[in-house]
């Protein structure tokens, strides 16, 4: 009998075993990057200051008696805004864990933590890797139901991002807006919310809500997060529309919201996107219409060139362009560069650019 149920167990840990599976995906990259008058926060040594030391006593009649010395030559080390290197080492690795499992029935349940590290963009210094927050998934079909760390309609929308150029990815269409939706973060615990989409035929519906609580005069506040998206594909296009608010704050933050338009095409070696959003933020100088561009055309076998233009109407609305290209080595590596220009409203404009290799594992 005991040999019968070890066999049994046996059996049943092998077929665990064969129904889960744990994988390993991201990518590397490496370059160089420049920043025209590029800032950041640093140590700072002050020296040859002097200090103050007094000293008050009182005597038994009452009288007070003070005694003031001065020291100077001391250091002292605080922290502070200064220019830094221009051109820097830039990188990035990227490792996405996948925790993968499926049912008898078809229902397959999945778990990601990401683990990243990514140089100080400020510095050019290095930063350590972390794993950011989990991401449990369901899928079944056409329907998916992401929770915990998730990406709302928005950062999932189709052609939201378009094409980017850079190794860095810096210059976007998307720069006028100004809206803070739903999105995953890679390097941190993110947002505790849910994202769900039911993806049928040529079209796909999306929603996410994320709850917040906020003190509002020592009483509890909400400021819930929630967004729609649709998506349509026919021939070589595909459009798509999303919806986003964030409620208000009592009279300290009004309510906010978000709406988008994409449209993106492909024909032959060229594909190209068309973007459009309405953004209504607490800050007034940064409502308005957000626009751009991009596009990206195949030279030959192995080179893509690429295209971005964003900006907005509002008076502080970042406006960005750029071109970059991206030769491609083969086995998963390219070579990529980019060159473009970013402002924020009358400001003036700082030239970027960079170039590296990226290899996906």
């Amino acid at each position: 009998m005991k040999k019968v149920l070890f066999a049994s167990t046996a059996l049943i840990a092998t077929a665990s075993v064969a129904a889960a599976e744990v994988k390993f995906s991201g990518y590397g990259r490496f370059g160089i990057g420049y920043l025209e008058d590029r800032t950041g926060v640093v140590t700072n040594f002050n020296t040859g200051q002097t200090v103050t030391n007094t000293i008050t006593t009182t005597t038994a009649s009452g009288a007070t008696n003070t005694i003031t010395t001065q020291v100077t030559d001391t250091t002292t080390t605080n922290t502070t805004t200064v220019s830094t290197d221009e051109t820097i080492l830039v990188s990035r690795f990227r490792l996405n864990i996948d925790g993968i499992a499926e049912t008898d029935g078809g229902v397959r349940f999945e778990a990601r933590v990401r683990l990243q590290a990514d140089e100080n963009a400020s510095t050019g210094e290095a930063n350590a890797a972390g794993l950011n927050g989990a991401r449990f998934s369901v899928i079944y079909g056409g329907l998916r139901v992401d929770a915990g760390n998730v990406a709302g309609s928005f950062d999932n929308l189709a052609n939201y991002y378009g094409n980017e150029p850079g190794l860095e990815n810096f210059i976007g269409q998307y720069s006028g807006v100004d809206y803070n939706f739903l999105g995953y973060s890679s390097t941190g615990a993110g947002s505790n919310a849910v994202f769900f989409q039911y993806a049928v035929g040529d079209f796909a519906f999306g929603a996410s809500y994320d709850q917040a609580t906020f003190g509002l005069n020592g009483v509890a506040d909400s400021a819930d997060r929630w967004d729609i998206s649709f998506t349509y594909s026919f021939n070589n296009f595909t459009a798509a529309v999303a919806y986003g608010e964030t409620s208000a704050i009592g009279d300290v933050v009004e309510k906010q919201s978000l709406a988008v338009l994409t449209l993106g095409a492909e024909f032959g070696d060229f594909s190209g996107t068309i973007f459009v959003a309405d953004d209504d933020v607490a800050d007034d100088s940064l409502n308005g219409t957000a626009y751009g561009l991009s596009a990206a055309y195949n030279v030959g076998a192995a080179t893509t060139l690429t295209f971005a233009y964003g900006d907005g109407s509002a008076d502080n609305d970042t406006q960005q362009y750029g071109i970059g290209a991206i030769y491609d080595l083969g086995g998963g590596a390219s070579l990529r560069g980019g060159i473009g220009q970013s402002k924020v409203g009358d400001g003036d404009g700082r030239l970027r650019a960079d170039f590296g290799a990226q290899f996906n594992f």
